[in-house]
């Protein structure tokens, strides 16, 4: 028998959000994050499960503030998605968010604007794709999110607190 891993939800927050150029890397609590790390498979088999613990932490850290850790799993969950899926497009485009997230805190919204536009076109090109599995991609709120970044970047300058949350779009 073989149990479920723990729930995003019981993991805990890191003791500090890393924010480069504040601190040397090693400052990164990658001790908190070698435990999520962990629960991510080596290949997930026909999709990346919409309710997997690493993934639904790695959301969580960006909405709480965490997008340098954010982005680490994110890109752990995505090494392990199926090649030509359509969870990697939406991974490739929550990682660019999470990094732009963490240039606006850095105080960079040039590039910071550059990343959400790369997010947005990932999220359009996952649009065009054939939904219809129980998959990361197909129960996301891409438009929402999609139209939420477009509003971003209808008004620059971006500043600090237009960061974009994940959990800010509504599910549909």
């Amino acid at each position: 028998m073989t149990t479920s891993p723990p729930a995003a939800g019981h993991l805990p927050l890191p003791r500090w959000a890393y924010v480069p150029g504040e601190a040397d890397e090693a400052a990164a609590d990658y001790e908190t994050l070698a435990q999520v790390t962990a629960l991510v498979p080596s290949r997930f088999g026909g999709h990346v499960p919409a309710r997997h613990p690493a993934l639904r932490y790695a959301l969580r850290l960006n909405d709480h503030g965490y997008f340098w850790e954010s982005q680490e799993i994110l890109e752990a969950v995505w090494a392990a998605a199926p090649q030509g899926g359509r969870e990697r497009i939406l991974l490739r485009a929550c990682i660019q968010i999470a990094t732009a997230n963490l240039r606006l805190r850095m105080q960079k919204p040039t590039a910071a604007a550059r990343l959400l536009g790369e997010a947005l076109g990932e999220l359009n090109a996952l649009g065009m794709r054939n939904a219809g599995g129980d998959g990361f991609a197909d129960g996301f709120p891409v438009a929402g999110l999609g139209e939420l970044i477009k509003a971003k970047l209808a008004r620059p300058p971006l500043a600090k607190a237009d960061w974009v949350a994940f959990g800010a779009v509504s599910r549909t």
